[in-house]
């Protein structure tokens, strides 16, 4: 691959001492690329998007940036984060919330351009809530907050966009839409998501990555045994999909005539 956008360079990260929650992660992402990041509870997962992000500091290794292969010091990246983190009693509307996601290019004491509150409308009309535009976000289903935070992640047209466990949002009605809109943002701009269900976005994901303290990189979405076999015991895997159709990886126990007649690959 070409046109790196970010490297992550022996991480670590904790937020105690000697008690260090990722440990010597190296990884790569390129541009246009779609990761999958999958890994148990506790694992780092959501620690190591917000390394990613600036939010938090390594206790060692490096973060880069680049554009056009060329060191940057920083990345344009949008975040969609998990949605227990969001404040759904703030009295701020579907249209506010896009638009915000303009803010670091405002100057202090400025007000927001005509041109870029049309950004805002026509990112809205993409997500298809422009009979929702001046709802508060505390009226919405959570598909709909979900399209609304989706929107304020990419007004910006971000190098590169994190969704943090997208699909524990309750609203099922808009999934299938949802993940057609990650597939055409993808034709422009690079896509990091953890999910635990990576059968989900299996058909979507170019590239995986099993975190659970360390990181387990595999190339490409079709997961092999071999893999597996190597990952397991560090990175227990709950879903993955293999060819067209995703399947529970489950321990091999006695009396199970499944274990015992695998169907072949």
């Amino acid at each position: 691959m070409t046109n790196k956008i970010l490297e992550l360079k022996n991480i670590t990260v904790g937020y105690e001492a000697n008690r260090p929650i990722l440990n010597d992660v190296n990884l790569d992402v390129y541009q246009n690329d779609f990761l999958g990041i999958i890994g148990p509870n506790g694992g780092g997962k959501t620690t190591l998007l917000k390394t990613m992000l600036g939010l938090i500091k390594p206790s060692t290794g490096d973060i880069s940036f680049y554009k056009k292969d060329q060191s940057v010091s920083r990345l344009n990246i949008g975040y969609l984060p998990q949605i227990n983190q969001i404040d759904r009693k703030f009295p701020i509307s579907v249209f506010d919330v896009i638009l915000s996601g303009l803010t670091p290019r405002r100057k202090f004491f400025t007000y927001f351009t005509n041109e870029q509150k049309q950004q805002a409308k026509d990112v809205a009309n993409r997500m298809g809530l422009e009979s929702l535009i001046n709802r508060p976000i505390g009226n919405l289903s959570g598909g709909q907050l979900q399209r609304t935070l989706l929107g304020r992640a990419i007004v910006d047209n971000p190098d590169l966009l994190i969704l943090d466990e997208p699909n524990s949002y309750v609203d099922k009605r808009f999934e299938t839409n949802f993940y057609k809109t990650l597939e055409e943002i993808n034709l422009n701009t690079a896509i990091i998501i953890v999910s635990h269900d990576v059968g989900t976005v299996i058909s979507l994901v170019k590239n995986i990555a099993c975190v659970n303290e360390g990181l387990h990189y595999h190339s490409g979405s079709n997961v092999s045994n071999e893999w597996l076999e190597q990952t397991y015991t560090s990175c227990p895997i709950e879903i993955v999909g293999h060819g067209d159709f995703p399947h529970r990886i489950l321990e091999k126990h006695d009396g199970c005539k499944c274990c015992d007649n695998p169907l072949p690959d």
